[in-house]
């Protein structure tokens, strides 16, 4: 597969990947090119930005919660048919899952898909010293290719030259220079950015300014170059129906699956839905903000994370779909819900009234859990079969203070040990992330039972 294709990382967060690769990205879209964007890691609200950017759903590559035998087909997947992709890392180049090497790293990422990386480097309170950083992350591991730099943040004219002046004995050409007074502000809350289904037209200036920026900032012809060097991928693009026909289901059925979006509702990986429909089901997208019924013929419902602590006054002043929502799981039909859908099904959310499909109050706190986790079903569900181990990632703010008549969904064994979620009749609500493309038994399970 001879896609070109380059890795966007860095030292360390808040280096200014993002800037870098979204901008690169739509100044890229605005050529004319088919250009396939990509994440490193389990991040929702940046891959909103990147399809904003190229029109094109924005596809996560996280190999831990994947595997890195996925890596590959599901890049290929997304870039089929593409002139171009761009990978935005995450975190710092080297760093992965705590404990666990290069797990989930940019830099496994970027050598799983032989794939050049340009490395953006904050440089604004440093001159000489910035050869010293990139020749030690360039050196590091020999198998990653670090084919350029671009220096962010630059604080003049005579910066830039300092800088461009030490690297010229790095061997690692610099391929841009933005400056810091055109720092373009994306705002930001708790999770990260702001999501772009919450301030699209604000949304579409910022990305217009980020393309701006890169095009007056950096190499283009270089980047693209560098782009091309890339040699030709050996990985067979992963294929929702292909996945779920290795599960021995198929399509079955046709029943409507409802699916939660809206501005409070933006975390899910594109292809959950894919799965979904390969699987059968006939997928229609809601917003609990403003519909006030479910969509017609509903027989499940999918209710992924996002932000309803931002929107519980709205969320609660929509009682018809919250009864709605809470007269269907009464009746037995199946309910996913993850991390925002939890909270969405508890019976209230920081004092606003939610669906109440749960014997839970759920409200912001001042401590963070964040982190990759280790899961196993602790009883048959209609997304898993009691034994069933994959990996999730947890992040939110939110406690739950639950009270009884519910089991647990998943036994959680690493990094440490506990219980989380609940499982009662159809519903199965967690604070835990998954991504099915790991488990696409869980979307033909949850199908089956749809139509069951």
């Amino acid at each position: 597969m001879p896609v070109p294709r380059l890795v966007i990382a860095a030292p360390a967060s808040g280096s200014g990947k993002t800037t870098v690769a979204t901008g690169l990205m739509a100044l890229l879209a605005a050529r004319g090119l088919a250009v396939s964007p990509h994440k490193v890691g389990p991040d929702y609200i940046d891959a909103g930005y990147h399809a904003l950017a190229t029109g094109r759903p924005g596809r996560n590559l996280d190999a831990y919660l994947c595997g890195t035998e996925l890596i590959g087909p599901l890049f290929a997947h997304g870039a089929a048919g593409c002139d171009v992709a761009v990978v935005e890392g995450v975190m710092g180049l080297y760093d992965g899952a705590a404990g666990q090497g290069e797990l989930a790293s940019t830099a496994q990422v970027a050598k799983l898909l032989r794939a050049p990386v340009v490395l953006v480097v904050d440089a604004s309170s440093q001159s000489r010293s910035v050869a010293a950083l990139v020749h030690g992350f360039a050196s590091w591991d020999p198998e990653v290719r670090i084919g350029g730099v671009i220096l962010n943040k630059v604080g003049s004219d005579r910066h830039e030259a300092l800088l461009r002046e030490a690297l010229d004995e790095s061997g690692v050409p610099v391929l841009g220079a933005l400056r810091r007074a055109a720092e373009i502000e994306t705002p930001s809350r708790h999770l990260g950015l702001v999501p772009v289904a919450e301030r699209r037209a604000e949304a579409v200036d910022v990305v217009r300014g980020l393309a701006e920026r890169v095009r007056a900032g950096c190499d283009v012809e270089g980047l693209l170059r560098l782009a091309r060097s890339a040699p030709p991928l050996e990985a067979e693009a992963w294929d929702a129906g292909g996945a779920v026909r290795e599960t021995g289901g198929g399509a079955c059925g046709g029943p409507v699956v409802a699916v939660a979006g809206g501005a409070a509702f933006t975390f899910s990986y594109s292809e959950h839905a894919e799965l979904l429909r390969a699987a059968g089901a006939d997928v229609v997208v809601f917003d609990p903000l403003r519909d006030e019924q479910l969509p017609p013929g509903t027989r499940g419902v999918v209710i992924g994370g996002g932000f309803p602590e931002v929107y519980a006054a709205e969320l609660g002043a929509n009682e018809p779909l919250r009864k709605a929502v809470a007269e269907l799981a009464r009746s037995g039909a199946p309910v996913a819900a993850e991390c925002a859908g939890l909270l969405y099904l508890a019976r209230s959310l920081d004092g606003a009234p939610m669906c109440g499909v749960l014997d839970a109050d759920a409200r912001m706190s001042e401590r963070l859990t964040l982190g990759y986790r280790e899961a196993v079903a602790v009883g048959d569900s209609v997304l898993a079969a009691a034994g069933t181990r994959l990996r999730g990632h947890e992040f939110h703010w939110t406690v739950l203070e639950p009270g009884a008549g519910a089991a647990p969904a998943w036994g959680l064994v690493r990094p440490e040990r506990r219980v989380e979620g609940f499982v009662q009749r159809g519903v199965h609500a967690s604070y835990l992330h998954t991504h099915w493309a790991a488990a696409p038994a869980m979307a033909q399970r949850f199908v089956e039972r749809c139509v069951a």
